[in-house]
């Protein structure tokens, strides 16, 4: 039983065309593990997003803001960020904005502006807000 183990690791390939092998097979492998990770990142994304707008949704219901299509909703609400944080980006701009391209009355524009903020870049709400914050 020994000698035939033995046997069968000394007789192991050693050319080239072997090594070649070993290194295609260890390449493919990278490469399928690199795919794999690849489809996983791209599958959390979306994921990430439909939480995010699903939430986003919810706040909006909570809040008695009505919408039309969810998803129009949520790219509306995805717009609010680069808005809120341009050099000129106040929160009464961002409301005036809201309400004029979106047809939204200014208390419906300023609500939705707020539930936006809150789902989508809360860091923002500190800087565009800072003398209501005050106490």
């Amino acid at each position: 039983m020994y000698s035939a183990i033995y046997l069968a690791r000394v007789q192991e390939p050693t050319d080239e065309k072997a090594e070649m092998t070993a290194s295609v097979r260890a390449l493919r492998l990278l490469a399928l593990a690199a795919g794999v990770l690849g489809i996983s990142a791209t599958m959390a994304a979306p994921t990430h997003a439909d939480m995010m707008g699903n939430a986003f949704l919810t706040a909006l219901n909570n809040a008695g803001i009505s919408y039309g299509q969810p998803a129009a909703a949520m790219a509306i609400g995805r717009s609010v960020c680069p808005m809120a944080v341009q050099p000129d980006g106040t929160f009464e701009s961002v409301v005036a904005r809201m309400a004029e391209d979106n047809g939204m009355s200014h208390d419906a524009a300023a609500a939705f502006t707020i539930v936006a903020i809150a789902t989508y870049c809360p860091a923002v709400i500190y800087p565009l807000l800072p003398n209501r914050l005050q106490a």
